[in-house]
């Protein structure tokens, strides 16, 4: 591919303490971004973007969830921006459409492949906990027992320091071609003018109806009238578009420091409760000095080479890179390609489940936990795990971490272990590209569908609840694990932003979101794509599995009913349920947008065809 072509020269004053000044870019990407060509936008009530799951050609590509977003992001690579400028529009836009999944009041990771350098940088812009967070903020002190986890989810105490804002500007100032103020223009239009609701925008707000109605600002915005939003209606967020001026005008400073942040905060400590409720809210532990002393941050991106490619992925604080690395490195010792489809999910649920035991016993956040990154990613240590799998017979889970850093730890038996730590089932996920050859894979969320439900009053965007990705408790009476509260500390997630590289350069970019059902999905995605054949829109579509160390194993409806493998699975030992709906419309896992870049220089974009109602690949020069 060729190089890109040099960026302007950009301030590297703090961007949160100045104001977003604009980038030296043409008048046109200026103009552009302003007032987008009519065909683009037809005004309020418009009906929305032709929306396709594949689309491939050249010059740029965007994929994610949803039309409105996609179609944000390639606005602003036909106006000549790049893969993290766009990547920043799709998801300012994912903030105004997909409002229960993701937006400001979140946070998230983000992979980014320089084609200039030939580099892979990550930024880690996951939320954290208050200063006053202690390891049993969570326990309920008259009792000693966790707080009952709905409790948690619906109040400030669950809500972490935002890091989305801080994410989007950190990325342009490092990489992007245009200021946060340009990059925010598409979605604040699309919050002023509105978007067409959808049958699945309508199904997640009435899913998350009771607890909305427990918030005032949260049922004013998000229940117009009373009512949930009907299908083919226009929903308008005037309060999101407002806010997105104030960051423009003034940086992530009005977050991090500002008034914007202040409003947070007493957000947080006082939740604007309906009189009506009936719930016990919680009050948080959030204050000023957390935001201003909050930090997106570089990490370096973990590595492991598969089948003669290289996977990049995202470093702790998040376990996406280091458990779907493990997984790899274990199937490496395999010949999927050459098995029987059976034998080869088997082999793939097995290697899932090691990684997944693994991950709970030693993945935290690093500057509060010594964990050994380096040492899960050793194909030594791959290796002996992978003696635990045996074709004719499925674990019976769950089964015990091993030391990577002992030896001693890796003889061949699978002792029993711990169960799954929670992780909400949101998020979204999307990937970019440019004509210059650079990938973005970029993961955010707020973490449950609908978050905390709580809505910043005139602000129009909901809070996390990410400090319930917490273990509320210990591991064990012997072990503490490495994922309790803390103070400053980050909790440990399972997003996985991921980029592959053949040669050097680019060839898959893909991620999802799903709680802990992620890693999974990246996982069964790359071994669909790169072992069993599978073009890339088959291995998106193609029905899930996911074992996370568990008794059972969850699956999708479609392999539940139809699949040919469930049987011969079953015989092996494994047990399969449905995955709970509790927070989204339907029993699905996952939501994957993807792109790979084919042997003619053509990129291919895929997004989901019918999960989450379905996503939107777009590309800047459609070809055949």
């Amino acid at each position: 591919m060729p190089a890109r072509t040099p960026r302007p020269p950009r301030s590297r004053r703090p961007a949160r303490r100045r104001a977003a000044v604009a980038a030296a870019v043409p008048p046109l990407l200026l103009s552009l971004l302003v007032a987008p060509p009519a065909a683009a936008d037809s005004g309020p009530g418009r009906e929305p973007p032709a929306a396709s799951p594949v689309a491939a050609g050249h010059g740029g590509a965007v994929a994610s969830v949803d039309p409105y977003a996609s179609r944000a992001g390639l606005e602003v690579l036909r106006a000549g921006g790049n893969a993290v400028d766009a990547a920043v529009a799709t998801a300012a836009a994912l903030g105004v459409t997909e409002p229960y999944s993701a937006g400001i009041g979140g946070g998230g990771y983000l992979v980014f492949h320089d084609a200039r350098t030939g580099r892979t940088h990550t930024i880690d812009g996951r939320e954290t906990a208050p200063a006053a967070m202690r390891p049993d903020s969570f326990t309920d002190p008259a009792t000693g027992r966790p707080i009952p986890f709905d409790e948690a989810v619906n109040s400030g105490l669950s809500v972490g320091v935002p890091g989305t804002p801080a994410t989007w500007e950190k990325a342009l100032e490092e990489w992007g071609s245009v200021s946060l103020a340009e990059a925010l223009r598409p979605a604040t239009r699309l919050a002023r003018q509105g978007f067409t609701v959808d049958e699945e925008f309508r199904a997640q707000t009435a899913q998350n109806e009771e607890r909305f109605r427990d918030f005032t600002p949260t049922a004013e915005l998000f229940l117009p009238g009373g009512e949930l939003p009907e299908v083919g209606s226009v929903f308008r967020n005037p309060d999101l578009a407002g806010t997105y001026r104030l960051l423009a005008r003034e940086g992530t400073g009005a977050l991090y420091g500002g008034r914007l942040g202040r409003e947070v905060v007493r957000t947080v400590r006082r939740p604007p409760v309906a009189p009506d409720a009936g719930r016990t809210v919680r009050p948080g532990l959030m204050t000023a000095s957390d935001l201003d002393r909050y930090r997106a941050l570089h990490r370096k991106p973990t590595r492991v080479e598969y089948r003669g490619v290289e996977v990049y992925s995202m470093a702790p604080s998040s376990s996406g890179g280091t458990t779907v690395g493990e997984a790899l490195n274990i199937l490496e010792e395999f010949d999927l390609a050459g098995m029987d489809r059976s034998q080869a999910l088997h082999h793939y649920l097995e290697a899932s489940r090691l990684a997944y035991a693994d991950r709970n016993r030693w993945v935290g956040d690093p500057a509060f936990s010594d964990v050994p990154a380096r040492e899960l990613l050793s194909q030594r240590f791959a290796g002996e795990r992978a003696c635990l799998i045996d074709p004719g017979r499925a674990m019976a889970g769950p089964v015990a971490a091993a030391d990577p850093r002992d030896p001693a730890s890796w003889e061949c038996t699978a002792a029993e272990g711990g169960g799954e730590p929670y992780e909400g089932p949101s998020t979204t996920h999307l990937v970019t590209a440019d004509r210059w050859g650079n990938v973005v894979s970029y993961t955010l969320t707020i973490e449950q569908t609908g978050g905390s439900a709580i809505t910043v009053p005139g602000r129009g965007f909901l809070l996390n609840n990410e400090l319930t990705d917490f273990d509320f408790t210990p591991l064990s009476k012997e072990v503490d694990g490495p994922n309790l509260p803390g103070p400053g500390k980050r909790p440990r997630s399972s997003m996985a932003p991921t980029i592959v590289l053949q040669d050097g350069r680019p060839l898959l970019a893909l991620g999802s979101p799903g709680g802990s059902t992620i890693i999974t999905t990246v996982l069964q995605t790359l071994v669909n794509r790169l072992d069993l054949g599978m073009t890339l829109p088959r291995a998106v579509a193609a029905p899930r599995l996911s074992q996370r160390n568990t008794a059972t194993t969850q699956a999708e409806p479609e392999f539940m009913e139809t699949a040919p493998e469930r049987a011969a699975l079953e015989r092996l030992g494994h047990r399969f349920v449905l995955p709970p709906g509790a927070f989204t419309p339907a029993p699905e896992i996952g939501a994957v947008a993807a792109l790979e870049v084919l042997d003619d220089g053509r990129v291919l974009a895929v997004a989901e065809p019918e999960r989450r109602g379905g996503g939107s690949a777009m590309v800047l020069r459609p070809a055949r």
